[in-house]
């Protein structure tokens, strides 16, 4: 019998591997090339200029502090959603009356916009008639306002755990599946040679969800690290630039202050270093499931 080349999987893949390829090369391409010249604040290249863009971007104190923030910022809401997803999810996973509504509770925050869920934070957090400085009071917890949002000690830990409880229904999701993925009879079995709890989260659990962490750390490493609407929504950055990350730092530049060309440089080395991470991560993940 031929086989019909209209029927290699390579081909019939090949249309949409070609346009997913164009829509994240060409840009790419772009911010390369306004990344190496000299560019005006309307977009116009005025000439080529070496890396002088990336030397800037370097130079500036601002970029340092960004970078630095951007790491704890990511590895704190990244991790901090596992340690909270998972139990979550195996407590989702048992039956239960009202699991379903419980699921259904848990997945709302997903479908409503980041940008309104920061915003209504924002109006939580307020200084004078936020909600959380009066429900605080109410309980004898404070006896004055606190200004969340006005302080950098108090701001950046609080857009972290924004950042957490927002991240945790996507997350819920993969795990929930995972989980659903794992035969009953393992647990059966565990079950009847007298394993614990833990052992049996350790021993079945654990290993057999590491597919599932793996992508969730992978997928929300990316989410997280271009996450642009909660600092934006809640301080812009501030105050005082201490809560800005690469992302509030590269709108600033781009929109704010018009340095299209560092701008561009500041995308190219984001790409880069996201790559970076990703690539080492899922090579580490397969190393340590090969052994």
């Amino acid at each position: 019998m031929i086989r019909s080349p209209l029927t290699n999987p390579y081909l019939l893949i090949l249309p949409g591997f070609l346009l997913a390829a164009f829509i994240i090369l060409w840009p790419l391409y772009q911010l390369g090339t306004i990344s190496l010249n000299d560019v005006n604040r309307f977009g116009q290249l005025r000439g080529f200029n070496g890396v002088e863009n990336y030397v800037a971007v370097f130079t500036d104190p601002d970029f340092l502090g960004a970078l630095w923030r951007t790491f704890i910022w990511t590895g704190g809401i990244v991790f901090g959603t596992l340690i909270i997803s998972v139990p979550v999810a195996m407590i989702l996973n048992e039956d239960f009356y009202g699991r379903s509504l419980a699921r259904v509770i848990i997945m709302l925050p997903w479908a409503v916009s980041l940008t309104m869920t920061a915003i209504v934070w924002r109006w939580a957090l307020n200084g004078e008639s936020g909600m959380l400085n009066s429900g605080l009071q109410n309980i004898g917890l404070i006896d004055q306002n606190i200004q969340w949002l006005a302080r950098a000690s108090t701001a950046f830990p609080v857009q972290i755990m924004i950042g957490i409880l927002v991240t945790i229904p996507f997350t819920t999701t993969i795990f929930l599946g995972g989980l659903s993925s794992i035969p009953d009879d393992l647990y059966e079995a565990a079950k009847l040679e007298g394993a614990s709890r833990w052992q049996t989260f350790r021993e079945i659990t654990l290993p057999l969800m590491k597919p599932f962490l793996n992508i969730s750390i992978v997928l929300n490493m990316i989410y997280v690290f271009n996450s642009f609407p909660i600092i934006w929504a809640t301080t812009q950055g501030g105050p005082a630039n201490s809560t800005d990350i690469l992302v509030t730092y590269l709108y600033k530049l781009g929109f704010r202050f018009g340095k299209l060309g560092e701008a561009s440089a500041l995308s190219v080395m984001m790409f880069a270093l996201l790559l970076v991470f990703t690539i080492l991560y899922v090579a580490l993940a397969m190393r340590r499931e090969r052994t």
